[in-house]
């Protein structure tokens, strides 16, 4: 049997002197974590459903077309306010198959346990996969479950999986978004992130921060059924809005801009980042996406979008654009008009403003 012998060395296209091991900003979803992905995994597992760098594989078979997906958890602490690691597994692999434009059905759920772990806290975390799932639609159809050493685990990790059936011929990509398009946010930004950091750290406020963990199948479901024809969907996790349109924008080509005044925060959300020295589009959210649908269609999809969701500030925050001849014509470019009417350069950050949100 002949041996592989595969070498990381001179021919690695990482900067291994920079970064010899991995280090907790490699899962952050900035700077990092791209590198890793680009760099990396890409060249070794390259194919055709890979490089559309979606939330999910749409995969043709026979005359089907399906969606899947899958994602780790790992939030610590594991229950937080408007949610906890089982809501955080359920919605956001429902919510990665709805990017896709999918119709989520089956998921899978497997468990890394910790030994010592209380039956009790295992029993709050089923119970809300089940309440989770069954809000969502979907059925957990499959799993496993292992346990590792005590100190091994950080009480417990999911992941989970999840295919969805997709019944429409729209391809719903970075790639399909074209100069004109409006960018649509369902809602205010930043609360997942500063929920998780204030539980962490025993932070209080004037009112509790909750996070928008919530599933977005329904609301997708909505536009499609309606007609309208989005030409890319993506839900602002790891990263925050700014990642995720930056990641869009260098997947396109094109420019993105994006308006300061027309982005929802909530105030205690704003003033906990000011006190914290965080950006708000950095900070990570579970119940938030951009919808970019054609010029004709953006009022249409926002009515929808609005009345899918009544409790939200639900905006039409920017718009596609060819890169920018003022710039230098570079693309991929993602700008910000201030308040004051100055442009900023929207850039990826390095790791993450706040470790294990997710």
């Amino acid at each position: 049997m002949q041996e592989n012998n595969y070498e990381f060395g001179l021919s690695c296209p990482i900067p291994i002197n920079e970064y010899p091991n991995i280090l907790l900003a490699h899962g952050g979803g900035g700077k990092l974590t791209h590198q890793l992905i680009e760099k990396l995994f890409l060249p070794a597992f390259k194919n055709e459903q890979l490089n559309s760098r979606h939330d999910g594989a749409v995969l043709e078979i026979g005359d089907m077309k399906l969606a899947f997906t899958t994602d780790s958890y790992v939030v610590k602490p594991l229950f937080f306010p408007g949610g906890d690691i089982g809501t955080l597994a359920v919605n956001g692999t429902v919510n990665d198959l709805a990017m896709c434009g999918a119709r989520p059905l089956f998921l899978s759920i497997g468990l890394i346990i910790e030994e010592g772990f209380s039956i009790d806290a295992l029993w709050r975390v089923v119970n809300s996969l089940k309440d989770s799932a069954a809000k969502a639609n979907v059925k957990i159809v499959t799993g496993d479950t292992k346990v590792v050493d005590h100190g091994k685990g950080d009480g417990i990790f999911i992941n989970s999986s999840g295919v969805g059936l997709i019944e429409h011929d729209l391809n719903i990509s970075p790639l399909s978004i074209k100069p004109g398009d409006k960018i649509i946010l369902n809602g205010d930004i930043g609360r997942h992130g500063i929920a998780i950091m204030a539980s962490r750290e025993g932070l209080t406020f004037e009112s509790t921060i909750e996070s928008d963990c919530a599933p977005l199948n329904g609301v997708v479901q909505k536009l499609l059924d309606a007609g309208i024809e989005p030409h890319c969907l993506r839900d602002l996790t790891r990263g925050g809005l700014a990642t995720s349109l930056i990641e869009i924008a260098e997947t396109s080509g094109l420019t993105i801009n994006i308006e300061e005044t027309e982005i929802p925060i909530l105030e205690q959300v704003s003033g906990a980042c000011e006190i914290l020295g965080l950006d708000p589009l950095y900070v990570a959210n579970e119940g938030r996406f951009v919808a970019i649908v054609p010029y004709s269609q953006a009022e249409k999809a926002l009515k929808i979008i609005q009345a899918e969701s009544p409790n939200r500030e639900c905006r039409i925050i920017g718009e596609v654009r060819y890169p920018d001849k003022a710039n230098g014509g570079f693309r991929g470019m993602v700008t910000l008009t201030t308040k004051i009417g100055s442009s900023r350069l929207i850039d990826m950050l390095s790791g993450e403003q706040l470790p294990r949100i997710c």
